[in-house]
């Protein structure tokens, strides 16, 4: 069925262009109908056309190396799918099947050389929607990247939190302990071997306002790099809460296609059972006999 210019204006691909240019347009597109899973294209298949959808969703998916079935993307109403295998003229990388009853436009290379010859301003408009739909994708996949806690905090880190966790991770070392230790022993057996002489006599007075000014120090440059261990426990269970969440519908996805797979297999049994007639009564006495 051909598209008409009020149906192309429900697209946001074609926001930007005038009524004319949509009458154009209009003229070379056609309008699909695809019933629930119903397969629109194949990995492999030619990627002559490319799909905008105009109501109903899609599922669009790839096979990863373990040949797994991966979800890549759902789009919807006013969004587009298929149109890097169409501008390239190379066969699909993905496979597409409606995840509802869904109405698309079918558009091939030659339904935009069309318009752009004809209406030479078209190509403008078309690479400025296009544009915002690549920088919403980028920001889209920046969000849902999978990222590391450690790469992340470390990035956002100014230089006194860093010097907060090397002091942490010093003093929490065996290496200060020791050190420290030694210094003790090494200060307190000085003073004692000095005697009336020592600059810190027994009881160790300035060695106990040094130690209580280092408690006192050390105490919240400690504290601050608790603070950014709490940041990073927080960020990995957010980021755990992803995954967790993403496998969670993977699972049901999975779930879903072993239930329609017992229901066609179902169907099948009742077909069989309908094609394949009844022994009668005569048959049953036979075998008895």
């Amino acid at each position: 069925m051909p598209g008409t210019p009020e149906l192309l204006k429900q697209v946001p691909l074609f926001a930007l262009l005038d009524d004319d240019e949509l009458a154009v347009l209009a003229e070379q597109v056609e309008v699909r109908r695809f019933a629930v899973r119903q397969r629109i294209y194949k990995t492999g298949d030619p990627g002559g056309r490319a799909y905008l959808i105009v109501s109903g969703s899609i599922t669009v998916s790839t096979i990863d190396k373990d040949n797994q079935e991966v979800v890549f993307d759902r789009p919807g109403a006013g969004e587009f799918f298929g149109f890097a295998s169409m501008l390239e003229q190379t066969p699909h990388q993905t496979a597409a099947m409606a995840a509802e009853e869904s109405v698309c436009i079918e558009i091939d290379r030659n339904d935009i050389l069309t318009l752009i010859t004809r209406k030479p301003h078209a190509g403008m408009d078309l690479l400025t929607v296009l544009g915002r739909q690549i920088h919403a994708a980028q920001e889209l996949i920046r969000i849902r990247a999978t990222r590391n806690a450690n790469e992340v905090i470390e990035e956002a880190a100014t230089r006194p939190e860093q010097i907060a966790d090397e002091v942490a991770r010093f003093g929490g070392s065996w290496s200060f302990i020791i050190a420290f230790a030694v210094v003790i022993i090494a200060y307190s057996a000085l003073n004692i071997i000095l005697g009336r002489s020592a600059w810190d006599p027994y009881p160790f007075i300035l060695l106990n306002l040094f130690l209580s000014m280092l408690a006192a120090i050390q105490a919240p440059v400690i504290m601050m790099s608790q603070n950014r261990q709490d940041k990073k426990d927080r960020l990995r269970s957010e980021l755990d809460f992803e995954v967790n969440r993403r496998s969670e519908v993977e699972i049901k996805g999975l779930a879903s296609k072993v239930n329609q797979v017992n229901e066609k297999i179902d169907d099948l049994a009742d077909l069989l059972r309908q094609i394949r007639p009844a022994p009668t009564t005569g048959h049953l006495q036979g075998i008895e006999g």
